[in-house]
């Protein structure tokens, strides 16, 4: 095991040096790593989208300039839910006794991904459900996914962030605006389809939530964490990545017993 995560992670480590100082979301990276880095994470600041109960992410600024030593020093502090940006949910946020965020496998963090594409019909109806049938017109043109695959979906909400009406449904913040969500999400059906026929790594999309949002017992989160598969919400420029071919990268923040958390997620385009 570790013979193999050394091989696949320290060349992904070795190439983020590049990717990481581009505000670009593809970046070409450095030698050994082959491929384009594509950046699917949001920047965390004031307009990071978080659940309307939530607060948001707060950047405390703290010391900042030169010493009387001659050296320039800053050093902040922030605060943030666990669930707001680019995150991953956890099994244990809609399943008792599953997976924290701490305790998910790498293997299941990292691997060979696909991008389902439901834009159109996602932007003609702000309540749709990924379906069954949308995974079987991807299959009828690229072939059945392979198993432990990630598999991203594509509804094109990433055009509107980070414009809460457009995204979110609603500026409204509180219990009561919960109700007024409106954005795509996957079906409970598709979402043990994918568990069940075609044993996904991980489902990630472009969306607050990876159930809908007038779901009010979200049970695509039921079905998914029950059987520890994450989720990682809130992905970003998933318009930058081919249909099939490519690796996520996909590492949170490592909260011992959290339900979720930051996510830090790149694809690798060869």
């Amino acid at each position: 095991m570790r013979n193999f995560l050394s091989s696949l992670l320290l060349p992904t480590v070795l190439g983020l040096g590049t990717g990481c100082t581009s505000t670009n979301p593809t970046s070409e990276a450095a030698s050994p790593l082959t491929g384009t880095l594509v950046d699917l994470t949001y920047a965390f600041d004031d307009s990071t989208i978080y659940w309307p109960t939530e607060e948001g992410f707060v950047l405390e600024h703290g010391t900042a300039g030169y010493t009387d030593k001659g050296y320039y020093y800053t050093a902040n502090s922030f605060r943030s839910a666990e669930h707001g940006g680019t995150h991953l949910d956890a099994p244990v946020h809609f399943a008792e006794g599953k997976q924290s965020i701490d305790a998910i496998p790498l293997e299941r963090l990292i691997g060979p991904a696909v991008v389902v594409d439901v834009t159109e019909s996602a932007l003609a109806d702000p309540d749709y459900q990924i379906t069954i049938a949308d995974f079987e017109r991807w299959e009828a043109a690229h072939g059945p996914l392979p198993d432990q695959t990630i598999v991203l979906l594509r509804t094109g909400y990433g055009r509107y962030w980070p414009q809460r009406q457009r995204y979110l449904g609603t500026t409204a913040t509180g219990p009561e605006a919960v109700a007024h969500l409106h954005f795509p999400g996957l079906h409970p059906e598709a979402a043990r389809w994918l568990v069940t026929e075609r044993h996904v790594k991980a489902v990630g999309l472009d969306t607050p939530s990876i159930d809908y949002g007038q779901s009010t017992l979200f049970e695509t989160h039921q079905t998914l964490f029950q059987e520890n598969v994450p989720a990682f919400e809130n992905v970003a420029h998933l318009d930058q990545l081919p249909d099939r071919g490519f690796t996520v990268v996909a590492l949170p923040m490592k909260i011992r017993g959290g339900s979720g958390g930051p996510l830090r997620i790149i694809a690798i385009v060869p």
